[in-house]
This record gives C-alpha cells, sequence and structure tokens, in this order.
C-alpha cells in the first residue's frame, strides 16, 4: 500500500483541530455548559425562517449568480449607504460568500503574494494566520496592549516596510471585546497613505457595539475604503451562524480580484437564504436594536459574577466577556480552561491560543450569546470557584 505521509509536506505544520472545536467537544463530553464557542443557544427569528422556507417554495433552490442574488446585494448597499455614507455599487463591488471566514481567505490569496508581509494584531482571530501562509505570505504580528488591547499606532508604523502588502484590523475585536475609535482610524489612515498596502477589515460583530457608541466601520472613512475589504456576517446579526452567509465590500479593482478566487473557492452561496435575508434586511430594527439586546446579556452576565474571584474585562462590543483568573490559579490558562470544563462543567476559551507566541495573561473567553437561564446557571458555577 502506498504511503503518501512519507513525501507529503504540510502546508500549515504548526495547525492542528481549532480551540473551539476541542473545547466544544470537550464541553459535549463532560456534559458541561458551553460558554466557548461563539453561537447562540436560542434560535434565529421565526419570520426569517419562514422567508428561507417561501424561497424554497417558490423555486430558488438551484445556484445563485456567483457575485450574490441581487436584491441581497441591492439591500446590502443601501444598509451600507444608510449607516456609513458610502455607496457601493451591487453590480461590481458586493459578494455574498459562504460565511466570513471564506471572505476572509479569498481577500487574502487573490491579493497576498509569497514573502509579502500581512500585519495581524494579536491576541487575533484564528483564520487570519493560516491564510496568509497558505498562499505564501508572512504574518507579521502587533501585540494590542493590556489591559484595555488597544492599538500602539507608533510600533505600527516601525512594522512597515516595502514588503508589507496588507494590514488586517478586526473591530470589534474577538477575542477582546475592544472597539477602535474615529482617532484609531485617523492614525492608520497618516500610515498607510501614500502606499500600497491593501486593508481587510473583518467587522462581523458591527452591530454588537455597547454603551451608546457607533461601530467605526472602515466605510466610514473614504481614504480608507478605497484600499479596503470589508468583511461582515448574517450568522453574527441574525443569530444563523450555521447558514454560513456573509459578505464582502471592496472598491471595483480590488473586487474583479476578489471574484478572480471566489468563483474557483465556492462559486456562490446558499439560494434560498439569500432571498430570505435579501428580505429580512428592509427590517431596519432587527440589526440596528441587536447592540440593545445583547448589551442587556452583558449587563446580566456581569452582574451575576459581580463579586467572584474573577476580574472583568471592559467588554465594548461582540458577544464575548474576558475573565481574569490570576488571584484563582497560576495554572496556564490551557489547562485551567479544561479543568474548569471537567471539574466544575463550563467551558471557556483560554485567550493563549490567539497569539502567536507564549503569553498567557491568565484569561479565558467566555460567549454571553446565551439564554439568561444559561448565563445564570453559569454564574453559579463561576462565584463558586
Amino acid at each position: 500500500m502506498l504511503d503518501f505521509s512519507a513525501s507529503l509536506r504540510s502546508k500549515l505544520p504548526k495547525v492542528g483541530t481549532t480551540i473551539f472545536t476541542v473545547m466544544s467537544g470537550l464541553a459535549a463530553k463532560e456534559n458541561a455548559l458551553n460558554l466557548s464557542q461563539g453561537f447562540p443557544d436560542f434560535n434565529c427569528s421565526d419570520e426569517l425562517i419562514e422567508l428561507v422556507h417561501q424561497a424554497m417554495r417558490q423555486g430558488h433552490n438551484q445556484y445563485a449568480p456567483m457575485p450574490g442574488v441581487m436584491a441581497l446585494r441591492e439591500q446590502i448597499a443601501f444598509k451600507t449607504a444608510s449607516l456609513y455614507g458610502t455607496q457601493y455599487d451591487p453590480e461590481k463591488e458586493i459578494t455574498v460568500t459562504a460565511g466570513a471566514t471564506q471572505a476572509i481567505f479569498t481577500a487574502i490569496a487573490a491579493c497576498v503574494d509569497e514573502d509579502d508581509e500581512v500585519l495581524i494584531f494579536t491576541p487575533a482571530y484564528d483564520c487570519y494566520e493560516p491564510a496568509i501562509e497558505l498562499v505564501g505570505g508572512k504574518p507579521v504580528y502587533v501585540q494590542l496592549k493590556t489591559p484595555d488591547y488597544c492599538i500602539d499606532w507608533e510600533e505600527v508604523k516601525k512594522m512597515i516596510n516595502r514588503k508589507t502588502k496588507m494590514i488586517i484590523l478586526n473591530s470589534p475585536h474577538n477575542p477582546t471585546g475592544s472597539v477602535l475609535s474615529k482617532d484609531d482610524f485617523i492614525q492608520l489612515e497618516k500610515i498607510v497613505h501614500n502606499s500600497n498596502i491593501i486593508l481587510l477589515s473583518d467587522e462581523v460583530y458591527e452591530h454588537i457595539v455597547f454603551d451608546g457608541k457607533s461601530h467605526q466601520s472602515i466605510a466610514c472613512f473614504p481614504e480608507l475604503a478605497k484600499r479596503s475589504f470589508i468583511v461582515s456576517s448574517f450568522g453574527k446579526t441574525y443569530h444563523t451562524t450555521g447558514w454560513k452567509v456573509g459578505y464582502c465590500l471592496a472598491p471595483a479593482d480590488l473586487m474583479l480580484e476578489f471574484r478572480k478566487t471566489h468563483q474557483y473557492n465556492v462559486f456562490t452561496v446558499n439560494s434560498a437564504a439569500q432571498y430570505a435575508y435579501a428580505e429580512f434586511l428592509k427590517k431596519e430594527d432587527e440589526f440596528l436594536g441587536l447592540n440593545y439586546f445583547y448589551q442587556e446579556k452583558r449587563d446580566l452576565f456581569q452582574s451575576l459574577i459581580k463579586g467572584s474571584r474573577f476580574k472583568l474585562s471592559n467588554t465594548a462590543g461582540t458577544y464575548f466577556q474576558l475573565l481574569d483568573y490570576s488571584t484563582i490559579s497560576d495554572e496556564k490558562d490551557t489547562d485551567f480552561a479544561v479543568r474548569l470544563t471537567k471539574e466544575h462543567k463550563i467551558a471557556s476559551i483560554p485567550v493563549s491560543v490567539f497569539y502567536n507566541k507564549a503569553i498567557d495573561n491568565k484569561v479565558l473567553r467566555f460567549c454571553f450569546a446565551k439564554e439568561n437561564h444559561t448565563l445564570e446557571e453559569a454564574a453559579a458555577i463561576l462565584q463558586k470557584i
């Protein structure tokens, strides 16, 4: 029998099973509350489900156009112009994707060449680095400054050189819950001025920003938008992560290259879901009210664990809460997360896995996109630790 493993060189030798799969699997095995992976434990809108059924019954069960259903692209363009004041052409500048992760991979694959450098801010969501490495690029890491997980723009300036091809931004930020300000984008604008650097802005939590603040999309800054891919997700907005539908915005010249890759890695996306989202997007309250919906859950979760031995960080956006356990244990966060799952029946994500090197600040990430009774049960466990 032939042994291909002996001659096969892994393109991702450092990559194993994602921490999300590991911790969710452990939670299931241990019958633990799963506050690790970022998905709700409640259902999406009944009306949205019915819209999918209607689309299926109306015959929308074959391939959609490669860039996406036009009705959906038009609604995305309308929403973007209404919220951020920038008009994207639904014909040439908007593409519907099989979730945000596919959009991110496609943007990187379309633009990054061998030995190009791509700046990533760590702790970073785990799909950026592998995509860069698969296309032969070189990830360059800039650490966010604790405890607020903010960007040191002076440090960014020092990292820029002639090999810098792309900078990846993520706001609201997973895993920390930090949010970039208008001043952050002004600083970025100064840095990339008169350069050919492309920006990739991961904005999947755009509608989950708290305390009366507004999401600062890169689309709000014309000089940045003209060099940017912007990625968002219907899964995060409408509690439909399993449907895997997102989208990408970019000026026509960038989108042309994006689609060249997109057409060969997925070609097109679930037709019925696209028609359903096109109708549901007309209900602005469904996404404009999302920040209030999740702020209530954030505030509830924080109030329930107040007085525990965990230290809370400020969560300005997303549906993740970081908890510092340094006064409880000096264990590695990976070990502590496993022990909490096995012994206390609550699963989380250790934040060290989002770094490119050994940095352990004794912090775990908990997802509060859960039913209130789930959060109450989780808080009762945490209060006893």
